[in-house]
């Protein structure tokens, strides 16, 4: 069975109250995982240091480096 994982920002309202609008009939059941977001997001850091990474994954510069 494929199972599809949705991730929703969102700010929590007055007594912990959550609303989401989701993509599932009425009456399907769910699991919900509730993670806080950190105060410091370095995500887009993050996704910029690990995109960078591919420029070394380069089988021409791997056959060059190789057999200098």
């Amino acid at each position: 069975m494929t199972q599809t994982a949705l991730k929703y920002d969102v700010k929590v309202q007055e007594k912990g109250r959550v609303e989401l609008q989701v993509p599932f009939p009425p009456g399907a059941y769910i699991t919900v995982f509730v993670i806080e977001e950190p105060a410091d997001n370095f995500s887009d850091l993050i996704l910029a240091a690990q995109s960078s990474l591919d420029f070394w994954d380069n089988p021409y510069d791997d056959e060059d480096w190789n057999n200098a």
